[in-house]
């Protein structure tokens, strides 16, 4: 069988840049062997596999370290790739995949992906994961991953997680975010880091936007209710 890979760098308008996915375009499926291999030798945080089936795509994404329920930037890579290269004349691609169906459209020169937003609880902000990550954070929510909101923009960019405890915290991936600057254009910062599924830090995390756009939007607009 040849498989057709290709490399797309994600969320971003330059080469290099952004979040690199590995697109397999395949006629039939590949042993679930075969293709984690084939993602942990591409290593990327996700290489998608797309199969054609009954009018749309059944797509799965696969980190070195496993298989996973949603990823942004491999699903956006994914669908440039056949929009561009498979069905030029379509004006929306829609995904079948393990979580959820999950729907690109074009916008113009741009691609419009309708991605659903995890249920989230609060948790207790524990010791742990002030050692784990380096700073106290503010507020921890629990949905797939672990998300938690830092006091200041300029701690989640200087942090340096210790991975190895990291990998104790509950949830698949950390998530660490915080309310952007009063003279940033950003809303808020984020980083990501997956060491349980072997990626340290995802550089742009589609699923983690879909953790922290709600329940992170709550804890800073009563932050900014507070600080005015």
């Amino acid at each position: 069988m040849i498989i057709k890979q290709y490399v797309v760098d994600a969320f971003t308008d330059r080469v290099f840049h952004g979040n690199q996915a590995a697109v397999c375009v395949l006629e039939e499926w590949l042993p679930e062997a075969v293709m984690q291999d084939i993602a942990r030798e591409n290593n990327f945080s996700e290489t998608a596999f797309v199969v054609p089936e009954a009018g749309r795509y059944h797509l799965r994404w696969f980190t070195p370290g496993g298989e996973i329920d949603l990823c942004g930037h491999a699903t956006l890579a994914t669908a440039y790739v056949l929009l561009r290269f498979y069905a030029p004349e379509a004006e929306q691609i829609v995904f079948t995949t393990l979580g959820s169906e999950l729907t690109v459209a074009r916008a113009g020169e741009r691609l419009a992906m309708d991605f659903p937003a995890y249920t989230l609880k609060e948790v207790p902000v524990m010791a742990a994961m002030t050692a784990a990550i380096g700073v106290e954070p503010v507020a921890a929510y629990l949905g797939r991953d672990l998300l938690c909101v830092l006091p200041e923009a300029a701690q989640v960019r200087t942090a340096q997680p210790n991975l190895a405890q990291v990998k104790a915290l509950d949830g698949l991936l950390l998530h660490i975010t915080a309310l952007g600057e009063a003279d940033s254009p950003y809303d808020c910062v984020s980083r990501s880091f997956a060491p349980k599924l072997a990626v340290d830090e995802d550089p742009v995390c589609g699923s983690g936007h879909c953790h922290y756009s709600a329940r992170a939007a709550a804890v800073f607009t009563a932050r900014c209710t507070a600080t005015v």
